[in-house]
Protein backbone atom coordinates (compact mmCIF):
# COMPACT_ATOMS: atom_id res chain seq x y z
CA UNK A 1 0.00 0.00 0.00
CA UNK A 2 3.17 2.56 0.73
CA UNK A 3 4.36 1.59 -2.42
CA UNK A 4 1.13 1.82 -4.48
CA UNK A 5 0.64 5.67 -2.73
CA UNK A 6 3.41 6.57 -3.98
CA UNK A 7 3.17 6.52 -7.56
CA UNK A 8 3.34 9.43 -9.25
CA UNK A 9 4.43 11.26 -5.75
CA UNK A 10 6.59 14.32 -7.31
CA UNK A 11 9.21 13.26 -4.61
CA UNK A 12 9.61 9.80 -5.66
CA UNK A 13 9.67 10.97 -9.63
CA UNK A 14 12.64 13.05 -8.74
CA UNK A 15 14.20 11.11 -6.56
CA UNK A 16 14.32 8.45 -8.82
CA UNK A 17 15.16 10.70 -11.89
CA UNK A 18 18.17 11.87 -9.87
CA UNK A 19 19.81 8.21 -10.32
CA UNK A 20 20.18 8.90 -13.97
CA UNK A 21 21.97 12.33 -12.63
CA UNK A 22 24.38 10.40 -10.13
CA UNK A 23 25.25 8.00 -12.32
CA UNK A 24 25.85 8.82 -15.87
CA UNK A 25 28.51 10.83 -14.41
CA UNK A 26 30.22 7.18 -14.49
CA UNK A 27 29.29 6.46 -18.71
CA UNK A 28 31.04 10.04 -19.54
CA UNK A 29 33.59 10.42 -17.29
CA UNK A 30 35.20 7.54 -16.44
CA UNK A 31 33.97 4.87 -20.01
CA UNK A 32 34.04 7.40 -22.49
CA UNK A 33 36.47 10.16 -20.94
CA UNK A 34 39.42 9.48 -18.73
CA UNK A 35 39.32 5.95 -18.30
CA UNK A 36 40.67 5.30 -22.12
CA UNK A 37 43.08 8.11 -21.82
CA UNK A 38 44.93 6.93 -18.96
CA UNK A 39 44.71 3.86 -19.31
CA UNK A 40 46.70 4.06 -22.48
CA UNK A 41 49.22 6.86 -21.13
CA UNK A 42 49.80 5.97 -17.64
CA UNK A 43 48.51 2.76 -16.62
CA UNK A 44 49.49 0.01 -20.01
CA UNK A 45 52.82 0.55 -21.53
CA UNK A 46 52.44 4.09 -23.59
CA UNK A 47 55.04 2.81 -25.92
CA UNK A 48 53.29 -0.01 -26.81
CA UNK A 49 49.62 1.36 -28.30
CA UNK A 50 48.14 -1.32 -29.72
CA UNK A 51 48.68 -3.96 -26.98
CA UNK A 52 47.02 -1.56 -24.57
CA UNK A 53 43.88 -1.20 -27.31
CA UNK A 54 43.80 -4.80 -26.98
CA UNK A 55 43.58 -4.76 -23.23
CA UNK A 56 40.79 -2.03 -23.00
CA UNK A 57 38.90 -3.96 -25.89
CA UNK A 58 38.81 -7.23 -24.22
CA UNK A 59 37.67 -5.61 -20.94
CA UNK A 60 34.72 -3.51 -22.09
CA UNK A 61 33.83 -6.66 -24.01
CA UNK A 62 34.28 -8.97 -20.65
CA UNK A 63 32.09 -6.58 -19.40
CA UNK A 64 29.42 -6.58 -21.09
CA UNK A 65 29.46 -10.09 -21.31
CA UNK A 66 28.70 -10.68 -17.85
CA UNK A 67 26.27 -8.44 -17.36
CA UNK A 68 24.22 -9.26 -19.98
CA UNK A 69 24.66 -13.27 -18.75
CA UNK A 70 23.48 -12.12 -15.33
CA UNK A 71 20.50 -9.69 -17.35
CA UNK A 72 17.35 -12.16 -17.10
CA UNK A 73 18.04 -13.65 -13.81
CA UNK A 74 18.23 -9.84 -12.30
CA UNK A 75 15.54 -9.31 -14.57
CA UNK A 76 13.63 -12.13 -12.99
CA UNK A 77 14.83 -11.06 -9.37
CA UNK A 78 13.38 -7.15 -10.18
CA UNK A 79 10.09 -8.50 -11.43
CA UNK A 80 8.97 -10.87 -8.45
CA UNK A 81 10.89 -9.90 -5.72
CA UNK A 82 10.01 -6.74 -3.61
CA UNK A 83 14.30 -6.12 -3.23
CA UNK A 84 14.91 -3.75 -6.29
CA UNK A 85 16.18 -1.29 -4.00
CA UNK A 86 18.23 -3.18 -2.32
CA UNK A 87 20.01 -4.70 -5.39
CA UNK A 88 20.11 -1.27 -7.09
CA UNK A 89 21.96 -0.14 -4.07
CA UNK A 90 24.68 -2.79 -3.89
CA UNK A 91 25.28 -2.58 -7.69
CA UNK A 92 25.32 1.04 -7.48
CA UNK A 93 28.11 1.35 -4.71
CA UNK A 94 30.09 -1.32 -5.79
CA UNK A 95 30.41 0.40 -9.09
CA UNK A 96 31.34 3.90 -6.90
CA UNK A 97 33.49 1.96 -4.87
CA UNK A 98 35.90 0.64 -7.61
CA UNK A 99 35.47 3.37 -9.27
CA UNK A 100 37.34 5.52 -6.10
CA UNK A 101 39.57 2.60 -6.46
CA UNK A 102 41.05 4.11 -9.35
CA UNK A 103 42.83 7.01 -7.42
CA UNK A 104 44.99 4.75 -5.91
CA UNK A 105 46.42 2.84 -8.51
CA UNK A 106 49.77 3.46 -9.34
CA UNK A 107 51.35 3.65 -13.12
CA UNK A 108 51.97 0.73 -14.81
CA UNK A 109 49.87 -1.30 -12.61
CA UNK A 110 47.44 -1.97 -16.06
CA UNK A 111 45.92 -5.27 -14.43
CA UNK A 112 44.81 -4.04 -11.47
CA UNK A 113 43.27 -0.74 -13.35
CA UNK A 114 41.40 -2.95 -15.43
CA UNK A 115 40.34 -5.40 -13.17
CA UNK A 116 38.54 -2.30 -10.72
CA UNK A 117 37.43 -0.89 -14.29
CA UNK A 118 35.57 -4.04 -15.52
CA UNK A 119 34.07 -4.76 -11.68
CA UNK A 120 33.11 -0.91 -12.45
CA UNK A 121 31.12 -1.62 -15.29
CA UNK A 122 29.21 -4.48 -14.02
CA UNK A 123 27.85 -2.27 -11.12
CA UNK A 124 27.24 0.32 -13.26
CA UNK A 125 24.75 -1.99 -15.69
CA UNK A 126 23.63 -4.58 -13.36
CA UNK A 127 22.25 -0.99 -10.88
CA UNK A 128 20.08 0.10 -14.28
CA UNK A 129 18.67 -3.20 -14.23
CA UNK A 130 16.57 -2.27 -11.21
CA UNK A 131 17.06 1.40 -11.37
CA UNK A 132 14.32 0.47 -14.62
CA UNK A 133 12.75 -2.35 -12.86
CA UNK A 134 11.71 0.56 -10.21
CA UNK A 135 10.01 2.88 -12.66
CA UNK A 136 6.47 1.41 -12.78
CA UNK A 137 6.14 1.93 -9.50
CA UNK A 138 7.07 5.46 -9.67
CA UNK A 139 4.90 6.44 -12.82
CA UNK A 140 1.60 5.82 -13.96
CA UNK A 141 1.09 4.78 -17.46
CA UNK A 142 -0.41 7.89 -17.96
CA UNK A 143 3.04 9.33 -16.55
CA UNK A 144 5.85 6.70 -17.79
CA UNK A 145 6.79 8.37 -20.49
CA UNK A 146 7.31 12.17 -19.03
CA UNK A 147 8.97 10.51 -16.04
CA UNK A 148 11.20 8.25 -18.28
CA UNK A 149 12.10 11.22 -20.58
CA UNK A 150 12.70 13.11 -17.52
CA UNK A 151 15.48 10.93 -16.54
CA UNK A 152 17.17 10.67 -19.97
CA UNK A 153 17.37 14.37 -19.62
CA UNK A 154 19.17 14.70 -16.37
CA UNK A 155 21.57 12.06 -17.16
CA UNK A 156 22.87 14.11 -20.57
CA UNK A 157 22.79 17.40 -17.50
CA UNK A 158 24.13 15.98 -14.52
CA UNK A 159 27.03 13.12 -16.67
CA UNK A 160 28.05 16.55 -18.85
CA UNK A 161 28.34 18.92 -15.98
CA UNK A 162 30.39 16.96 -13.84
CA UNK A 163 32.22 16.50 -16.91
CA UNK A 164 32.96 19.91 -17.82
CA UNK A 165 34.35 20.06 -14.33
CA UNK A 166 36.58 17.44 -14.68
CA UNK A 167 37.64 18.74 -18.22
CA UNK A 168 38.85 21.98 -16.79
CA UNK A 169 40.03 20.56 -13.67
CA UNK A 170 42.51 18.57 -16.20
CA UNK A 171 43.24 21.38 -18.41
CA UNK A 172 43.82 23.82 -15.25
CA UNK A 173 45.31 21.74 -12.95
CA UNK A 174 47.16 24.24 -10.89
CA UNK A 175 44.11 26.20 -10.20
CA UNK A 176 42.94 23.31 -8.57
CA UNK A 177 46.11 23.00 -6.56
CA UNK A 178 46.78 19.60 -8.09
CA UNK A 179 50.33 19.33 -9.40
CA UNK A 180 49.46 17.59 -12.80
CA UNK A 181 47.08 16.30 -15.19
CA UNK A 182 47.80 12.75 -13.43
CA UNK A 183 46.60 14.24 -10.30
CA UNK A 184 43.83 15.74 -12.03
CA UNK A 185 42.43 12.23 -13.54
CA UNK A 186 42.61 10.38 -10.66
CA UNK A 187 40.36 12.66 -8.54
CA UNK A 188 38.21 13.24 -11.53
CA UNK A 189 37.72 9.36 -10.78
CA UNK A 190 36.68 10.33 -6.95
CA UNK A 191 34.49 13.05 -8.17
CA UNK A 192 32.58 10.28 -10.26
CA UNK A 193 32.33 8.28 -7.19
CA UNK A 194 31.08 10.88 -4.52
CA UNK A 195 28.79 12.23 -7.14
CA UNK A 196 27.28 8.71 -8.11
CA UNK A 197 26.79 8.00 -4.28
CA UNK A 198 25.42 11.26 -3.20
CA UNK A 199 22.95 11.19 -5.87
CA UNK A 200 22.21 7.81 -4.87
CA UNK A 201 21.10 8.69 -1.64
CA UNK A 202 17.38 10.34 -2.53
CA UNK A 203 16.44 7.22 -4.30
CA UNK A 204 17.44 5.16 -1.27
CA UNK A 205 15.34 7.68 1.18
CA UNK A 206 12.01 8.49 -1.01
CA UNK A 207 11.46 6.23 -3.85
CA UNK A 208 9.29 3.30 -1.78
CA UNK A 209 8.63 -0.15 -4.36
CA UNK A 210 5.08 -1.86 -4.28
CA UNK A 211 5.23 -5.26 -2.37
CA UNK A 212 3.93 -7.06 -5.29
CA UNK A 213 5.18 -10.67 -4.73
CA UNK A 214 6.89 -12.38 -1.89
CA UNK A 215 10.61 -12.47 -2.22
CA UNK A 216 11.80 -15.01 -4.81
CA UNK A 217 14.65 -16.74 -3.65
CA UNK A 218 18.15 -17.26 -5.47
CA UNK A 219 18.05 -20.59 -6.93
CA UNK A 220 14.15 -19.83 -7.84
CA UNK A 221 14.97 -16.72 -9.30
CA UNK A 222 17.27 -18.43 -11.92
CA UNK A 223 14.99 -21.17 -12.41
CA UNK A 224 12.46 -18.14 -13.56
CA UNK A 225 14.83 -15.73 -15.62
CA UNK A 226 15.79 -18.89 -17.64
CA UNK A 227 12.02 -20.02 -18.15
CA UNK A 228 11.38 -16.36 -19.25
CA UNK A 229 14.42 -16.39 -21.42
CA UNK A 230 13.54 -19.84 -23.25
CA UNK A 231 9.77 -19.03 -23.73
CA UNK A 232 10.85 -15.41 -25.28
CA UNK A 233 12.87 -17.00 -28.28
CA UNK A 234 10.15 -19.37 -28.18
CA UNK A 235 7.64 -16.53 -29.18
CA UNK A 236 10.47 -14.78 -31.25
CA UNK A 237 10.81 -18.34 -33.69
CA UNK A 238 7.20 -17.79 -34.69
CA UNK A 239 8.05 -13.68 -35.29
CA UNK A 240 10.42 -13.98 -37.94
CA UNK A 241 10.15 -10.27 -38.37
CA UNK A 242 11.49 -9.64 -34.57
CA UNK A 243 14.00 -11.70 -34.93
CA UNK A 244 15.75 -10.35 -38.05
CA UNK A 245 15.44 -6.79 -36.68
CA UNK A 246 17.21 -7.72 -33.47
CA UNK A 247 19.88 -9.64 -35.35
CA UNK A 248 20.53 -6.25 -37.16
CA UNK A 249 20.00 -4.45 -34.58
CA UNK A 250 22.69 -6.38 -32.16
CA UNK A 251 25.14 -6.09 -34.81
CA UNK A 252 24.58 -2.28 -35.89
CA UNK A 253 24.41 -0.92 -32.17
CA UNK A 254 27.64 -3.13 -31.18
CA UNK A 255 29.29 -0.95 -33.42
CA UNK A 256 27.83 2.56 -32.13
CA UNK A 257 29.07 1.65 -28.74
CA UNK A 258 32.11 0.23 -29.70
CA UNK A 259 33.14 3.92 -31.52
CA UNK A 260 31.83 5.45 -28.25
CA UNK A 261 33.78 3.91 -26.18
CA UNK A 262 37.19 3.54 -27.82
CA UNK A 263 37.01 6.57 -29.64
CA UNK A 264 39.65 8.73 -26.99
CA UNK A 265 41.65 4.84 -27.08
CA UNK A 266 41.99 5.56 -30.84
CA UNK A 267 42.84 9.16 -31.13
CA UNK A 268 45.85 8.61 -28.17
CA UNK A 269 47.09 5.55 -30.70
CA UNK A 270 46.97 8.11 -33.35
CA UNK A 271 49.25 10.55 -31.11
CA UNK A 272 46.65 13.89 -30.94
CA UNK A 273 46.66 15.18 -27.84
CA UNK A 274 44.89 14.24 -24.52
CA UNK A 275 43.39 17.32 -24.01
CA UNK A 276 41.91 17.83 -27.64
CA UNK A 277 40.30 14.78 -27.33
CA UNK A 278 38.48 15.21 -24.29
CA UNK A 279 37.11 18.64 -25.28
CA UNK A 280 35.50 16.82 -28.36
CA UNK A 281 33.83 14.44 -26.04
CA UNK A 282 32.54 16.89 -24.08
CA UNK A 283 31.02 18.67 -27.32
CA UNK A 284 29.13 15.15 -27.90
CA UNK A 285 27.69 15.53 -24.30
CA UNK A 286 26.12 18.44 -25.03
CA UNK A 287 25.11 18.06 -28.43
CA UNK A 288 23.66 14.36 -28.30
CA UNK A 289 20.87 15.19 -26.26
CA UNK A 290 18.96 18.29 -29.02
CA UNK A 291 20.03 16.20 -32.06
CA UNK A 292 18.49 12.80 -30.34
CA UNK A 293 15.28 15.36 -30.44
CA UNK A 294 15.43 16.28 -34.01
CA UNK A 295 16.42 12.81 -35.15
CA UNK A 296 13.40 11.44 -33.37
CA UNK A 297 10.92 14.73 -35.67
CA UNK A 298 13.06 13.20 -38.16
CA UNK A 299 12.01 9.70 -38.25
CA UNK A 300 8.28 11.08 -38.32
CA UNK A 301 9.13 13.05 -41.35
CA UNK A 302 10.70 10.46 -43.80
CA UNK A 303 10.21 7.18 -41.48
CA UNK A 304 11.32 5.51 -38.61
CA UNK A 305 12.94 3.24 -40.89
CA UNK A 306 14.54 5.08 -43.44
CA UNK A 307 16.04 7.30 -40.40
CA UNK A 308 18.06 4.66 -38.86
CA UNK A 309 18.89 3.60 -42.25
CA UNK A 310 20.32 6.90 -42.55
CA UNK A 311 22.16 6.66 -38.96
CA UNK A 312 23.98 3.62 -39.76
CA UNK A 313 25.19 4.97 -43.44
CA UNK A 314 26.58 8.11 -41.15
CA UNK A 315 28.36 5.61 -39.00
CA UNK A 316 29.65 3.99 -42.02
CA UNK A 317 30.96 7.33 -43.06
CA UNK A 318 31.99 8.05 -39.57
CA UNK A 319 33.95 4.75 -39.34
CA UNK A 320 36.07 5.54 -42.93
CA UNK A 321 36.72 9.20 -41.66
CA UNK A 322 38.37 7.93 -38.43
CA UNK A 323 40.72 5.66 -40.86
CA UNK A 324 42.07 8.64 -42.67
CA UNK A 325 41.86 10.92 -39.82
CA UNK A 326 45.38 12.68 -39.28
CA UNK A 327 44.96 16.12 -37.92
CA UNK A 328 42.94 16.66 -34.61
CA UNK A 329 40.53 19.06 -36.06
CA UNK A 330 39.28 15.45 -37.96
CA UNK A 331 38.62 14.08 -34.69
CA UNK A 332 36.04 17.34 -33.73
CA UNK A 333 33.99 17.15 -36.84
CA UNK A 334 33.78 13.01 -36.51
CA UNK A 335 32.84 13.54 -32.64
CA UNK A 336 30.10 16.57 -33.57
CA UNK A 337 29.26 13.66 -36.34
CA UNK A 338 28.52 10.70 -33.58
CA UNK A 339 26.48 13.54 -31.50
CA UNK A 340 24.44 14.43 -34.28
CA UNK A 341 23.20 10.25 -34.68
CA UNK A 342 24.02 8.82 -31.34
CA UNK A 343 20.91 9.29 -29.57
CA UNK A 344 18.66 9.38 -32.87
CA UNK A 345 19.84 5.87 -33.75
CA UNK A 346 19.03 4.63 -30.43
CA UNK A 347 15.82 6.22 -29.70
CA UNK A 348 14.16 5.05 -32.96
CA UNK A 349 15.49 1.37 -32.90
CA UNK A 350 13.59 1.62 -29.43
CA UNK A 351 10.08 3.20 -30.86
CA UNK A 352 10.37 0.65 -34.48
CA UNK A 353 10.69 -2.22 -31.77
CA UNK A 354 7.46 -1.48 -30.01
CA UNK A 355 5.77 -1.31 -33.72
CA UNK A 356 6.67 -4.69 -34.54
CA UNK A 357 6.19 -6.89 -31.14
CA UNK A 358 3.24 -8.42 -29.44
CA UNK A 359 1.35 -5.60 -27.11
CA UNK A 360 0.47 -8.46 -24.24
CA UNK A 361 4.22 -9.57 -23.99
CA UNK A 362 5.68 -5.97 -24.31
CA UNK A 363 7.61 -6.47 -21.23
CA UNK A 364 9.10 -9.77 -21.60
CA UNK A 365 10.21 -8.48 -25.52
CA UNK A 366 11.98 -5.34 -24.14
CA UNK A 367 13.26 -7.36 -21.56
CA UNK A 368 15.12 -9.15 -24.36
CA UNK A 369 15.49 -6.20 -26.38
CA UNK A 370 17.54 -4.85 -23.32
CA UNK A 371 19.74 -7.90 -22.73
CA UNK A 372 20.63 -7.32 -26.41
CA UNK A 373 21.90 -3.96 -25.72
CA UNK A 374 24.05 -5.21 -22.92
CA UNK A 375 25.76 -7.30 -25.10
CA UNK A 376 26.51 -4.31 -26.94
CA UNK A 377 30.05 -3.68 -27.38
CA UNK A 378 30.99 -7.33 -27.16
CA UNK A 379 32.50 -7.88 -30.45
CA UNK A 380 33.96 -4.64 -31.77
CA UNK A 381 35.93 -4.12 -29.03
CA UNK A 382 37.04 -7.84 -29.28
CA UNK A 383 37.80 -7.05 -33.48
CA UNK A 384 39.05 -3.57 -32.95
CA UNK A 385 41.77 -4.86 -30.20
CA UNK A 386 42.61 -7.58 -32.33
CA UNK A 387 43.04 -6.67 -36.02
CA UNK A 388 45.25 -3.54 -34.21
CA UNK A 389 47.26 -5.88 -32.10
CA UNK A 390 47.70 -8.57 -34.97
CA UNK A 391 48.46 -5.91 -37.53
CA UNK A 392 49.81 -3.29 -35.63
CA UNK A 393 47.75 -0.95 -37.17
CA UNK A 394 45.02 1.51 -35.45
CA UNK A 395 43.72 2.56 -38.44
CA UNK A 396 42.80 -0.81 -39.75
CA UNK A 397 41.33 -1.77 -36.09
CA UNK A 398 38.80 0.78 -36.30
CA UNK A 399 38.04 0.15 -40.07
CA UNK A 400 37.39 -3.08 -38.73
CA UNK A 401 33.86 -1.90 -37.59
CA UNK A 402 32.97 -1.17 -40.40
CA UNK A 403 31.95 -5.15 -40.82
CA UNK A 404 29.31 -4.34 -38.26
CA UNK A 405 27.78 -1.68 -39.74
CA UNK A 406 27.14 -3.30 -42.61
CA UNK A 407 26.02 -6.22 -41.63
CA UNK A 408 23.62 -4.82 -39.83
CA UNK A 409 22.74 -2.31 -42.48
CA UNK A 410 22.09 -5.23 -44.95
CA UNK A 411 19.75 -7.39 -42.51
CA UNK A 412 18.16 -4.12 -41.26
CA UNK A 413 16.82 -3.76 -45.27
CA UNK A 414 15.17 -7.11 -45.03
CA UNK A 415 13.02 -6.21 -41.98
CA UNK A 416 9.57 -5.31 -43.15
CA UNK A 417 7.77 -3.17 -40.43
CA UNK A 418 4.06 -3.52 -42.25
CA UNK A 419 4.61 -6.82 -42.08
CA UNK A 420 5.80 -7.42 -38.87
CA UNK A 421 2.85 -5.28 -37.35
CA UNK A 422 0.85 -7.40 -38.91
CA UNK A 423 2.17 -10.76 -37.42
CA UNK A 424 2.30 -9.25 -34.25
CA UNK A 425 -1.64 -8.44 -34.04
CA UNK A 426 -2.13 -11.79 -35.03
CA UNK A 427 0.17 -13.54 -32.83
CA UNK A 428 -1.41 -14.27 -29.16
CA UNK A 429 -5.14 -12.83 -30.18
Amino acid sequence: KEGIEMIDSRKSIWSWALYDWANSTFSTTVQAGFFPLFFKAYWANPDNPTESTFYLGMANSLASIIIAILAPFMGSIADRGTAKKKFLVTFAFLGAAMTSGLWLVHQGQWQIAITLFIIANIGFSGANVFYDSLLPGVASERKVDSVSSLGFALGYIGGGLLFAFNVWMYLNPEFFGLSAKEQAVKFAFLTVAVWWTVFTIPLMLFVKEPKLYSTVPFRKAIVLGWGQLMDTFHHIRHLKVVGLFLLAYWFYIDGVDTIVRMAVDYGISLKFSSSSLIVALLLVQFVAFPAALFYGWLGTKIGTKKAILIAILAYCFITVGGYYMSVEWHFYLLAAMIALFQGGIQALSRSLYTRIIPEKKAAQFFGFYNMLGKFAAVLGPVLMGTITLLTGNPRLGILSIMILFFTGALLFLKVDITQGKAMAEKYLA
